[in-house]
């Protein structure tokens, strides 16, 4: 039995050649598509694929809450990341939410056939220019442990901002918020909003 994988994007001309690309593979087999991160959680939930290839900018659940949420659904399923998005944020929050791969779509096919195989065994594969960005921003955690994100939500949070009004500032979904917010409690060591905002006026955060 070959890979069974999840094609998900939100533009279908993309996904169609995804998919015809993905089937010449005579150990791949595209189980399912999804154009949405909502539709993209139902059918790993109904299929339970092996792999959940995801383009980041998704409508309705966007593509780092669908990395969070399909393993909930579906324990054995790996996602890896297919996007043109290679912003920072985006590409740690990913891998934070759990992805197992993350890949530019001008990566060569036999990288993406290499990620997916490599997915399907429990393994990690990140596109050259990505593993730089994640190594750049590793070292810059080492001298400040919230990445810019993190501290725009932090401000908002400060302010009283609720998660929705954060979310529709920041332009996330309000999962991504709850993310991030738990990201920060933890990376900062504290339990509440207040608490937060004290601690990141002390480390000069804010």
């Amino acid at each position: 039995m070959g890979i069974r994988i999840l094609v998900v994007d939100d533009h279908p001309v993309v996904r169609e050649g995804i998919i015809t690309m993905l089937r010449r593979q005579p150990d791949m087999e595209v189980v399912g598509e999804a154009g949405d991160g909502h539709s993209a959680i139902d059918l790993a939930e109904q299929l339970q694929p092996d792999v959940a290839l995801l383009d980041l900018r998704l409508p309705e659940v966007d593509g780092v809450a669908a990395t969070a949420a399909i393993p909930r659904v579906a324990p054995d399923c790996q996602v890896v990341i297919l996007t043109t998005y290679d912003d920072d944020e985006l590409i740690m929050s990913a891998l934070a939410a759990g992805a197992r791969g993350y890949l530019l779509k001008d990566a060569p096919r036999a990288e993406i056939y290499r990620a997916i195989r490599a997915a399907a065994r429990g393994e990690s594969v990140l596109h050259p220019a990505v593993a730089a960005r994640v190594l750049g921003q590793m070292r810059r955690e080492e001298q400040d442990p919230l990445t810019e994100r993190e501290k725009k939500v932090l401000q908002l949070l400060a302010a009283g901002a609720s998660n929705k009004q954060i979310a529709a500032q920041l332009f996330i979904s309000e999962s991504t918020v709850k993310t991030h917010v738990a990201h920060i409690y933890e990376k900062l060591g504290v339990k509440t909003r207040a608490e937060a905002a004290v601690r990141a006026l002390q480390l000069r955060l804010l």
